[in-house]
């Protein structure tokens, strides 16, 4: 009994768009060999009063052996540690504790990147790099802590495993309607030329699902913005390149788009396309961030209409935010394919929740059915 009033708590609390009911807070966890960087996570965590920080210790080893005396939501998990590090106490943690939501805290290393991408495919809920220096790296990474935190914590007290993701509330944006149902555009979707997918929190995995399954008799280039920062985009086109099964790499400024292709919008940067007399060409840019985001989908979606039109296929996954939103209007006012992620399928109902609701997609479709979907467009059989 107890256990279904915190699960109907917590839904609650994520319908209301706060982070846990008064009393209640969120618990967490930090795993961390540093004792400062655990403390300067725990201020981080503790100046909202939503989260508390329940235990913080110094390996994987020492996290599993009070973890069963705990209720915990959300761990917290570095990974260069001795005795026990984080890669390995990973699955152990799972399974004394299944419903956890672990997050790997790495530092911007290649080496990190590499196995906190390596960690998400072993059942991570998400990660976080470290701050590098300065204030706003600082006050970018609470952000973002904060917010990873209060939304795999909600998750968590719903029972819901990383496997199967959880129904998650669109951001209030103006001009969106936050609930209610969805009305769908009719137009055809015609073959497109290029495809475009973004995505954001929990968007690795989702890619991962998409990709494989997309087929291997697509042949249009397919250009992506996943919120990453560097190093980070890097390593997860390597690994694109090995379960999708066609060439993809950070995209470089002033290379041509090609047939088969997979492009990633390079951490930090903008990937925009331009058209020249030979052909579309990528181009990087340092703009400010938009939606608070750099790289960010709206410009990439913005630029690749201007050029493609009706041939444009626009995908947007799994995301915190509503970035994609006005990238995604510009696409369906020239007469361009929109599809959004379903709310039920999406670790994050943020990104696609607001295209969803929007009025501008073709589709909105589970992770499992988006991959065969494109695929189905991308051949010309249509939607």
């Amino acid at each position: 009994m107890a256990d279904k009033l915190l699960r109907a708590r917590a839904a609650l609390a994520e319908r209301r768009g706060t982070a846990t009911v008064a009393g209640d807070p969120w618990r967490v966890m930090i795993v961390d060999d540093s004792s400062v960087v655990r403390a300067v996570i725990a201020r981080s965590l503790e100046q909202d009063a939503s989260i508390k920080v329940i235990s913080s210790v110094a390996n994987g080893a020492l996290a599993l052996k009070v973890l069963p005396t705990l209720q915990v939501d959300v761990i917290l998990l570095d990974i260069e540690m001795p005795e026990m590090d984080g890669i390995e106490a990973l699955p152990r943690l799972l399974a004394l504790r299944p419903g956890v939501r672990i997050i790997m805290v790495s530092s911007l290393t290649r080496r990190s990147a590499e196995i906190s991408l390596r960690a998400m495919a072993l059942g991570a809920a998400d990660y976080i790099p470290k701050p590098t220096s300065g204030l706003s790296t600082a006050d970018d990474f609470r952000a973002e802590l904060l917010a990873k935190v209060k939304a795999h914590a909600a998750r968590a007290r719903r029972g819901v495993a990383c496997t199967r993701p959880p129904v998650s509330p669109a951001p209030r944006v103006a001009g969106v309607p936050t609930a209610g149902p969805i009305t769908l555009r009719k137009a055809v979707v015609e073959k497109p030329t290029v495809i475009a997918i973004g995505s954001s929190t929990g968007g690795p995995q989702a890619l991962s699902e998409v990709l494989k399954s997309i087929g291997s008799g697509v042949t249009q280039p397919i250009v992506i913005t996943q919120h990453m920062p560097p190093t980070f985009t890097a390593i997860l086109a390597e690994h694109m390149t090995r379960y999708a099964g066609r060439l993809a790499a950070e995209a470089q400024d002033g290379e041509a788009l090609q047939p088969g292709r997979i492009y990633v919008a390079p951490g930090g940067l903008h990937m925009l396309a331009e058209a020249t007399a030979a052909g579309t060409v990528l181009r990087l840019s340092g703009a400010p961030p938009e939606n608070s985001c750099r790289p960010a989908v709206d410009p990439m979606l913005r630029s690749l209409s201007a050029i493609y039109g009706r041939k444009l296929l626009a995908v947007i996954l799994t995301g915190m935010g509503y970035d994609g939103l006005k990238g995604c209007q510009v696409v369906a006012a020239s007469g361009g394919g929109v599809i959004a992620q379903d709310q039920a399928s999406s670790v994050v109902w943020g990104m696609p929740g607001a295209v969803a609701q929007a009025g501008i997609c073709n589709a909105v479709l589970p992770l499992g059915e988006i991959g065969k979907t494109i695929g189905r467009i991308a051949r010309g059989e249509g939607l």
